[in-house]
């Protein structure tokens, strides 16, 4: 068998990218550090590269039997609520299965960033045949109650019994939850983790059809009687509704509420259904659930002058809440401005002067 080389994709294209050559047997032959900068071409040869794990989402979904695209469709289908975007912008990639009957690892991450990774390792002269999230190059620990971790750049990778996140270093504790944290430090221990990830990768995104694109909307309509769904989002149904004629957007609007109540009797109830839905949607948990919301929050309010978090909550009816202090009115704009940029809305529930300053109670959802 011939070597793989392993490359580390840096979080920001100028820096210079970690690479190691790996024997078959896992032995580390050649190790180094290049750039896009330092011309010339590597040797040819099978390259794993691993990406910042913070951008990429791992869940473990129970799936029907299927082809790899089906898998893929019906997992997009099962997460459409935890996107924040289209689904022709996301790539999806199912692990192979864990054993009968059991729950299949899922990797989702934008289609456009996977793509800057694999232009990055192209203009470097890597050509990626693999790329997996750095988190996945951790096995999975024995002990439910144990969450592996190993830092990576700024971030820390984690890893545990059916679960895999790379998160802020201030945001372990949130989402370890009550579990023990094994940091591994070791740099021998890490260098092993990277070459078995090397030699045998747990997923590759490329794997998700992100050369050709091919999710799309067919995807979407596979996905859909793969998982056996009701009906075209409302949401949908309300914007199609706008662009045809009166008679069409009436007939829509009977659909809609009608799908309303098959998935929300109570909102069917309402004066206005489909504004109630959106009420709800907003305060449904963002994408990437409260772990996202808080990093997106936390890094935003570091970027305002003067602006506190003084809570910061998650309830299954009240989705994802925080309240705010800070010094000027017009700082909650700045803060939906930044969190727009996260793929997040911010909806500003109640704001109140105390003390010389300004007291808001927000809530986070999915941007529109």
């Amino acid at each position: 068998m011939k070597p793989t080389r392993l490359v580390l994709i840096p979080a920001l294209a100028g820096e210079p990218a970690p690479w190691m050559i790996v024997a078959p047997d896992g032995a580390v032959l050649d190790r180094g550090l290049l750039t896009p900068h330092d011309g010339g071409r590597p040797e040819p040869m099978r390259t794993v590269a691993i990406c910042p794990g913070a951008d990429v989402s791992i869940r473990w979904l129970d799936l029907p039997p299927g082809g790899a695209a089906q898998l893929r469709a019906a997992a997009a289908w099962r997460l459409r609520d935890d996107l924040a975007a289209t689904p022709d912008r996301v790539a999806t990639v199912v692990g192979p299965p864990a054993g009968p009957d059991q729950p299949r690892l899922v990797a989702m991450v934008s289609h456009d960033l996977l793509q800057a990774w694999t232009d990055y390792l192209d203009t470097v002269g890597l050509p990626a045949d693999v790329v997996t999230p750095d988190m996945l190059t951790l096995a999975e620990p024995d002990e439910d109650d144990v969450v592996q971790a190993v830092t990576f750049g700024e971030n820390v990778a984690l890893r545990g019994r059916g679960f895999a996140a790379t998160v802020q270093p201030d945001l372990v504790d949130l989402v370890v939850g009550d579990r023990r944290v094994m940091a591994i430090e070791n740099a021998a221990a890490v260098e092993r983790a990277l070459t078995r990830a090397a030699l045998s990768p747990l997923v590759n995104l490329l794997d998700s059809g992100v050369r050709d694109r091919s999710i799309g909307r067919p995807g979407w309509r596979r996905a859909a009687g793969l998982a056996a769904a009701l009906a075209l989002s409302p949401l949908l149904l309300t914007a199609a509704a706008a662009a045809r004629d009166d008679m069409a957007a009436r007939r829509l609007e009977v659909e809609t509420v009608e799908a309303i109540a098959a998935v929300a009797p109570d909102l069917a109830r309402e004066s206005d259904p489909v504004a109630a839905l959106r009420r709800r949607a907003a305060a449904a948990p963002p994408p990437g659930g409260v772990t996202a919301s808080a990093a997106a929050l936390f890094t935003a309010v570091e970027a305002i002058e003067g602006v506190e978090i003084d809570a910061f909550l998650a309830a299954p009816d009240d989705g994802v809440r925080a309240t705010l202090s800070h010094p000027g009115w017009s700082d909650m704009q700045e803060l939906d401005r930044r969190m727009a940029d996260a793929g997040m809305a911010v909806t500003e529930n109640a704001t109140l002067e105390d003390g010389g300053r300004v007291v808001s109670d927000i809530s986070i959802g999915a941007r529109p």
